[in-house]
């Protein structure tokens, strides 16, 4: 199957589904390939910075991904990089070997750093993205909240971030941490874009998995999941066997979205498999034309 090449994600769109991106571990990378024919030419696949993985088979994930035909863009945990010079040739390495040119970062979850960087701001500041190549900087937007900060701590971060990298001549993007809440991503958005924030977004979305897997991941990375969140995404607390997909959370945000909430897009998670996710989407968009 000849891929398809949807729009530019920069201008309006007819499908919600349109541009979206996938997150792919370095261990997803055979299924990746296998999934490749259906996902739409020159997608952004986002590579995730995993505990437990070297530099050595990120820097490989991200070659695998731009052989394909995608646009890869790894993460950088900040807490988990033990030095500028690994954290500098770690960014040299993917844009020389996998034309890199956008990144993702994030603080990451040990409490304490194993380096100098206690968050992805550190990271930013280096100047070590510019000097890279590096045109776009992704950054994490969180509608269900933060763990440690304020919902007023976490604009001031947001603002304080997209400011930076702005300043420093590259793009900030936002990527949403997934939600089971189509309703809550709407109003963040809508607060987001009230606050002068026109960056563009791409709104994380869990792909069909398993009922405990989706609960799972929510717990990990504390994403709201109330027994009335997770009724309006078709969940019950009740009933934890089977799969669950997006098609409600996903449907509920189309209907809800408007010219307020500015330039969106989709992210997929995809928790129950990428070629599970693809095929979703494929679906998905072929019963609503």
């Amino acid at each position: 199957m000849k891929p398809v090449v949807h729009p530019n994600w920069l201008i309006d769109h007819l499908r919600i589904t349109d541009g979206y991106s996938l997150e792919v571990t370095a261990k997803d990378i055979p299924e990746l390939e296998a999934a490749s024919p259906y996902i739409w030419h020159e997608a952004p696949i986002a590579v995730p910075f995993l505990p437990g993985e070297t530099n050595a088979s990120r820097i490989a994930a991200a070659r695998a991904v731009r052989a394909r035909g995608f646009e890869p863009m790894p993460h950088l945990s900040a807490r988990r990089i033990v030095s500028y010079e690994e954290f500098d040739s770690y960014l040299k390495a993917v844009v020389r070997e996998a034309g890199v040119q956008r990144c993702f970062v994030v603080a990451g979850d040990p409490p304490q750093p194993a380096g100098p960087f206690a968050d992805s701001g550190s990271l930013i500041a280096t100047g070590a993205f510019e000097a890279a190549g590096i045109k776009v900087i992704g950054i994490g937007g969180h509608p269900d909240g933060h763990p440690v900060m304020t919902k007023d701590e976490c604009w001031q971060v947001l603002e304080a971030k997209t400011a930076d990298i702005e300043a420093r001549g590259m793009a900030a993007l936002i990527v949403t941490q997934f939600s089971f809440d189509a309703g809550r991503v709407l109003t963040w958005l809508k607060d987001m874009r009230s606050r002068g924030l026109d960056q563009a977004v791409r709104i994380g979305v869990p792909g069909p998995a398993g009922i405990k897997t989706l609960m799972r991941y929510a717990a990990f990375c504390g994403v709201g999941a109330s027994s009335a969140v997770l009724r309006k995404y078709g969940i019950s607390l009740g009933n934890l066997i089977g799969s669950a997909g997006p098609d409600r959370f996903v449907d509920q945000l189309t209907a809800g979205l408007g010219p307020e909430h500015g330039r969106v897009r989709l992210h997929f998670f995809p928790f129950g498999g990428i070629g599970i996710t693809v095929a979703w989407i494929e679906n998905f968009e072929k019963q609503r034309v």
